[in-house]
């Protein structure tokens, strides 16, 4: 038990990190490619991955019950959170997005509540709201006292990946991590084509070679890869303990920013990071 549990804290790091670079990407190819192709392009880029890999293993079919679970999974991590977060960074800071998403963990252990059955203490639920206050704050703060359409698609992108973190933690159990994923993304491309073709241009060729990096970093790490290890990490450690090592996502989102964006942070911004990483130390205990 000790042994799964370290490896689960272990693989969810691993998401973290690669989820961590996430919005960076975002921001960088966001001006040369547009927020369709962004958001729901990079399915499309993952899905022809994936199905490489489905017809090399021969992968069977998921049943019915599993179909319904994938298609909650395919709505956060496919649609959902790609769409809203490239929506968001058009108008918000890195840094400002990295505090905003420290609520991930308080949305994915109230839906693990509710449809994995697990019963975090009290000590955590008290410790996660009082992050989430902090959070709340802050985003109103810096929108001079109100939420910007940013925030609010964050706030929106949180909850609905919320679910579908819960959804596919407790999928994983018996699907497999990487089943859970790679299905949810074949699920939800035939969706985007569209959309996704309807956006190409020819002007996109011309991006420089951080855009294309930055997307291929976000079609195969951000919607595959990360999403491999978060779940491992989640259906060995379960889903509300592992769910917050997301409070790390703040600190590694803003050195990131500081990194490759150049972002210039606040001590504001540091210090409320603290507050809200402190809570998730105490309320670890569940």
């Amino acid at each position: 038990m000790e042994s799964n549990l370290k490896r689960g804290m272990l693989l969810g790091l691993i998401g973290i990190i690669c989820f961590s670079l996430t919005l960076p990407a975002t921001s960088i190819a966001v001006p040369y490619f547009g927020a369709t192709i962004v958001g729901l392009g990079r399915t499309v880029i993952a899905a022809i991955i994936v199905s490489i890999i489905f017809i090399v293993k021969k992968e069977s079919l998921p049943n019915k019950r599993q179909i319904k679970s994938l298609c909650i999974v395919a709505l956060g991590v496919v649609l959902g959170f790609p769409l809203l977060t490239t929506f968001a960074m058009e108008s918000l800071p890195v840094s400002h997005g990295a505090i905003e998403l420290a609520l991930l963990p308080l949305a994915t252990a109230g839906f693990a509540m509710i449809r994995g059955g697990e019963r975090p203490s009290k000590r955590y639920w008290i410790a996660s709201i009082i992050g989430a206050i902090t959070v709340l704050v802050y985003a109103a703060f810096l929108g001079l006292g109100q939420l910007q359409k940013g925030d609010i698609a964050l706030l929106i992108a949180i909850l609905i990946l919320g679910l579908s973190y819960a959804e596919g933690g407790k999928l994983s159990k018996e699907l497999g991590s990487w089943q859970v994923i790679a299905w949810a993304i074949v699920i939800g491309t035939p969706f985007f084509m569209i959309p996704v073709g309807l956006s190409l241009s020819a002007d996109m060729l011309q991006a420089p070679i951080e855009a294309w990096i930055s997307l291929f970093y976000l079609a195969v790490v951000s919607q595959f890869l990360g999403y491999v290890a978060w779940y491992g990490g989640m259906s060995l450690g379960g889903i509300a303990r592992v769910g917050q090592i997301q409070y790390l996502q703040p600190f590694l989102m803003i050195g990131f920013s500081v990194i490759f964006l150049g972002e210039t942070i606040t001590w504001l911004t540091i210090v409320l990071a603290i507050i809200v990483v402190i809570c998730v130390i105490i309320g670890k205990g569940q």
